[in-house]
């Protein structure tokens, strides 16, 4: 029978209110027993006056008010409505003393809005509006028009405000906590888009490191090597190569630090790049050495020269270490959509089944996974005594082009 809404004045929790609605039901609560403490008095006030004898016209307003303010002070759930029917019976014996205190039936109309459901409230109203309506025939008294009027409107418009009242405030209420929960949501999500920040953010460094270790590894790892090798012959003759080595080394620790192009095609296209490292490679070893590139080979990005320049060092690195070659070469060719460079080598070679554990080799590994990055893939052709192939595919790609 009561009204499961939070708002009611005998009932509401202002804790969970804004300010400023805090403030208007304060204010509309603090009317509504000031109006029926007002009336409570008027209207014993006037049954004395009209031949009621003190004592019970005192005692029967105390205890309407003595009801009311229990109610509205503990009155909570379904006991509100039971609350306001104990407080109706009292009007109604209250009736019988006096048809003056028909002026109470106002503040029942105006709390049967907020603590009744809208049906049980009318039903409520009905009754309340006839005894209004009828309490002077209790006392002999003539029915005038006044009587039928005042009641039905007076009553109708305070039952009508209650209802209306209430109404607004449940949108108010349900209009907080649609902005509470859309709050919640944005606050859920920009959490969430954190998260994915520091995630992406963690992805990327880890990506860095792992391009960083492969530049190392292909640059300055394998010159340092290259040095080292120098050094053991004990060869005096070497010195210049050592210090032009490291000179070059230096150079591209400084620029992978400041995240530059690679210094191998600064002012030059990838094949220049190739043919000074395989004359490099020819000056420190005596391997014949040969380039070779099919002139419908198409343009290339920046990114794809890196990646078969770094792909060349780190398979001539192996050549010089490894192979114990007599001849290397390096050959670009067009096909289909795809640019291929093949390195070859007539060394000791190794068995090819080894290429394929990413444990053999870091320098192998690193190829793969540089290739992979651009859609592109690795062969690896080798037998004990009959040296190696290295096949490297990338898709063309028309962007930057080649410098």
């Amino acid at each position: 029978m009561s009204s499961p809404s939070v708002i009611d004045l005998s009932r509401t929790d202002l804790s969970r209110t804004d300010p400023a609605r805090r403030r208007m039901l304060t204010a509309a609560r603090f009317a509504l027993h000031l109006i029926t403490a007002l009336l409570s008095a008027v209207t014993a006030f006037r049954a004395i006056t009209t031949g009621v004898p003190l004592l019970p016209a005192m005692l029967a307003a105390g205890v309407f008010l003595a009801w009311y303010a229990t109610g509205a002070a503990f009155a909570r759930g379904r006991f509100s409505g039971w609350w306001l029917g104990g407080l109706g019976i009292l009007w109604l014996g209250m009736l019988l003393l006096s048809a003056e205190f028909v002026w109470l039936s106002f503040p029942l109309l105006l709390l049967a809005g907020h603590v009744l459901r809208r049906l049980w409230s009318v039903a409520f109203a009905l009754p309340v509006l006839a005894a209004a309506i009828l309490a002077p025939v209790l006392h002999q008294a003539p029915i005038t028009f006044a009587h039928i009027v005042g009641p039905l409107l007076g009553g109708g418009f305070a039952l009508a405000i209650s209802l209306g009242y209430d109404a607004l405030l449940r949108d108010a209420v349900e209009r907080e906590r649609l902005i509470a929960s859309l709050v919640h949501t944005q606050e859920e999500m920009a959490s969430l888009q954190e998260e994915l920040v520091r995630t992406q953010r963690d992805a990327g460094a880890a990506q860095e490191r792992t391009r960083l270790a492969r530049d190392l590894h292909d640059t300055i790892a394998q010159e340092l090597s290259s040095m080292v090798l120098m050094a053991r012959s004990g060869d005096a003759e070497r010195l210049p190569q050592i210090e032009a080595l490291a000179q070059h080394a230096l150079a591209d620790l400084r620029r992978i630090v400041a995240a530059l192009a690679p210094a191998e095609l600064e002012g030059a296209a990838l094949s220049a790049a190739i043919a000074r490292m395989l004359e490099a490679l020819r000056q420190d070893t005596g391997i014949a050495t040969a380039l070779s590139v099919d002139p419908g080979t198409p343009p290339m990005t920046t990114s794809q020269e890196v990646v078969f320049l770094r792909v060349a060092q780190s398979a001539l690195a192996n050549v010089r270490q490894h192979a114990a070659a007599s001849r290397a070469s390096v050959t670009f060719t067009a096909d289909a959509g795809t640019v291929t460079m093949t390195v070859r080598d007539d060394g000791v070679g190794f068995l090819a089944e080894d290429a394929a554990l990413p444990s053999t080799s870091y320098g192998l590994s690193a190829m793969r996974s540089r290739l992979r990055e651009f859609g592109g893939a690795l062969e690896v052709h080798s037998a004990p005594g009959e040296g190696t192939t290295l096949i490297a595919a990338l898709p063309s790609g028309r962007g930057e082009g080649t410098r």
